[in-house]
C-alpha cells in the first residue's frame, strides 16, 4: 500500500513560510493527486499562491474615491524635534484626483503576482502574505518599488506626499487627524496608545476613523509609500500637487502602523521615510492614487 507524506513545512505552516511554498517545490499536484486517490488520502488543493481555504477569489476591485481638489496649507507649526521635517507650512494647489478608499488588500495584489506582473512579498513575523484568512488584510512586506510596480498593474501611481496630506484631513482642512483633532483612540485607529497590536487587522475595521470622504486606515494599520523622495523639510517642496523628486535616496512614507504606539505617527502631518529597497520590518503597504 503506497503513502502520501505531506508535511507541515510542504504547506508553508512552519517558521513562518508561506502557503506558496507548496506549489513552489515544483511537486506536480495533478500526479499527487492520482497518487492519493489511489489510497483515498486528501491532497489540498493548489491554486494561485493559497493553499485551499485562502484562496483570493473573488477579489474585491479597487474602490476609488474621487478627492475634489483645492488649496491648503501643508504642514505644521508644532513644536518638537518630531515635526521639524514637517515645516514651514506652505500653501500647496491639489488637481482633483482619485485615491483608493483602502489600503491594497493581499487578495489584490495577489492578482498582479499570479498574472506575472508584481513579485512577492517578503514573508515573515509580520507578513500578511500567504497567511490563512489574510485576503482582506493590507499587503505589506513590500518595498517603494513593488508598491510602484503593483500602482501601474492597477491603472494608477502612488500619490504624491501633499495629495495623500490633502486626502488625510479630508480635503485639506486643519486636522490633526482624517477624523479631526479628537485624540486617537483605539476605536479609530489599528494602533496608537494603548491600542497598538502584533500585526495588521482587514482593511476598514475602524470606520469611525474614516475622513469625510470615506477612505479608511489613513491613520494606522500600515504606513503606505508614497512617490515623493525624503527631504529634511518642506525646502523646495512642490506647490502644485506634484511629487518632490530632487536629491535623495529615501522615499516618503505615512499614515503610521499598528505597531504605532506614539499618536503623534499617526497624525496626518507627520513625515516618514525609509529606503526604497526596504520591506521597512512589515509595517508599511500601499495606497494607490489616479489622475483625472
Amino acid at each position: 500500500m503506497k503513502k502520501v507524506f505531506i508535511t507541515g513545512a510542504m504547506l508553508g505552516m512552519i517558521g513562518g513560510a508561506y502557503a506558496a511554498d507548496f506549489y513552489d517545490l515544483a511537486v506536480k499536484t495533478g500526479g499527487l493527486e492520482a497518487l492519493a486517490a489511489a489510497d483515498a488520502v486528501a491532497v489540498p488543493k493548489v491554486s494561485k499562491d493559497y493553499v485551499e481555504g485562502n484562496e483570493p477569489s473573488p477579489i474585491k476591485p479597487v474602490e476609488w474615491v474621487t478627492i475634489s481638489g483645492g488649496k491648503f496649507s501643508m504642514g505644521t507649526d508644532s513644536a518638537g524635534m518630531d515635526f521639524e521635517a514637517s515645516k514651514p507650512v506652505h500653501e500647496v494647489a491639489i488637481k482633483t484626483f482619485e485615491m483608493s478608499k483602502t489600503a491594497v488588500t493581499v487578495e489584490q495584489y495577489a492578482e498582479c503576482v499570479n498574472k506575472g506582473q508584481c513579485t512577492r512579498p517578503d514573508i515573515g513575523e509580520y507578513c500578511n502574505w500567504g497567511k490563512t484568512g489574510r485576503q482582506l488584510h493590507p499587503i505589506n512586506c513590500v518595498d517603494w518599488h513593488q508598491a510602484n510596480q503593483y500602482a501601474k498593474f492597477a491603472g494608477g501611481r502612488l500619490p504624491s506626499e501633499s495629495e495623500w496630506e490633502y486626502a488625510a484631513t479630508s480635503g485639506g482642512n486643519n486636522h490633526k487627524y482624517p477624523w479631526g483633532n479628537a485624540d486617537a483612540t483605539c476605536d479609530k485607529v489599528v494602533g496608537g496608545k494603548g491600542c497598538a497590536s502584533d500585526g495588521t487587522m482587514p482593511v476598514c475595521s475602524k470606520p469611525a476613523g474614516n475622513t469625510a470622504q470615506g477612505l479608511c486606515d489613513m491613520a494606522g494599520n500600515v504606513w503606505q509609500w508614497v512617490q515623493d523622495k525624503y527631504n529634511y523639510s518642506y525646502k523646495d517642496a512642490p506647490a502644485d500637487g506634484s511629487a518632490f523628486e530632487g536629491a535623495g535616496i529615501d522615499r516618503v512614507i505615512r499614515g503610521g502602523s499598528f505597531g504605532s504606539i506614539l499618536s503623534l505617527l499617526l497624525r496626518a502631518d507627520y513625515r516618514g521615510f525609509s529606503e526604497p529597497g526596504s520591506i521597512c520590518f512589515g509595517v508599511v503597504g500601499i495606497r494607490l492614487a489616479r489622475s483625472l
